[in-house]
């Protein structure tokens, strides 16, 4: 797959079939989209391209984060690899396009940099200025300028509209069972193991500490079952989200995971954590007793669910 950052990059391209979309969670609606693009493609002799851009237009028009991404970028340029797209076309929103309106920004973004022969979008794509394009106006100057255009209906999944919005709502509300029959995989996050407060060591149960990367979307606090990778390997594993408050953290949120069977120091190292189910809210206990035998309990249930023996 060809990547471009910009418009400039774009040369000696061949005429495409290009997915348009955000594509910010490249959720399962996302990637049916995307590979009916490239099947089209490749049996019209066609380039497959993903038109998209490397920041999201609401925290543009925002000047602020209102969107936090789902997938980190390397995840995101993964997937769309595999999906067997050739060209990624990923660039900024600028003042430019953002000011654009939707006739202009067919014919100059997607007809003459592009080279686009056919075009693949969801039922509810907007793009030029203040989001007036939509698909009647892609069809409209496709019956003009000789593109095609496929309009994809919603994309649903036991009963719902899959959605980069459902999906970033049920992480926030730590209903992250649901992201996997959305997704295609598990939600997930990553960090470097930073020193936390050695509680979990002093009990049997050490934990790898990572802070939140404040760009992407975060989970409900709470404890959750997991699976964390670690050196290209994955470890069965359970997960606090929060802030301690029995320990008194301050109200600085972040992630413990107690990997099962594993004794390495990777202090400085990077995980990944992958959140399965989620087992209970965070909860204030009396005293640090109490929490342990809670933290024993929480083990003893993500150890079941692994289908490991807890020795611990």
């Amino acid at each position: 797959m060809k990547y471009f950052e910009s418009l400039e990059e774009i040369k000696d391209i061949e005429e495409t079939v290009v997915a348009l979309g955000n594509f910010d969670g490249v959720h399962k609606g996302h990637q049916e989209l995307i590979r009916r693009a490239v099947n089209s493609a490749i049996s019209a002799n066609l380039k497959s391209a993903v038109f998209t851009f490397s920041n999201h237009p609401k925290n543009v028009l925002a000047k602020k984060t209102v969107v936090k991404n789902i997938l980190y970028w390397d995840e995101k340029y993964e997937i769309l690899k595999n999906l067997g797209v050739d060209y990624l076309v990923s660039i900024p929103f600028d003042e430019e396009i953002q000011t654009m309106e939707p006739e202009r920004f067919i014919k100059e973004l997607l007809v003459k940099s592009l080279r686009m022969k056919e075009a693949y979008c969801g039922f509810n794509y907007r793009f030029g200025y203040k989001g007036e394009g939509n698909p009647e106006i892609l069809m409209k100057v496709g019956m003009a300028e000789g593109f095609g255009i496929h309009v994809l209906e919603p994309y649903m999944v036991l009963g719902q509209v899959v959605s980069s919005t459902l999906i970033r709502n049920y992480i926030a509300n730590g209903e992250v069972d649901k992201c996997l029959s959305l997704m295609g995989h598990y939600y997930s996050i990553r960090g470097k193991v930073v020193v936390g407060n050695r509680l979990g060591r002093s009990i049997g149960y050490p934990t790898s500490n990572i802070i939140f990367d404040e760009e992407m979307v975060s989970p409900a606090n709470g404890v959750y079952i997991t699976y964390c990778s670690y050196n290209g390997i994955k470890y069965p594993s359970i997960t606090n989200v929060g802030t301690k408050p029995t320990v008194g953290n301050a109200g600085r949120r972040n992630v413990e995971t107690h990997i099962f069977s594993f004794n390495k120091d990777i202090y400085g190292r990077e995980i990944k954590v992958e959140f399965v189910k989620k087992i209970r809210d965070e909860m204030k206990f009396d005293d640090i007793e109490a929490l342990s035998k809670q933290i024993k309990m929480d083990c003893l249930t993500a150890a079941t669910y692994h289908g490991i023996i807890n020795r611990q």
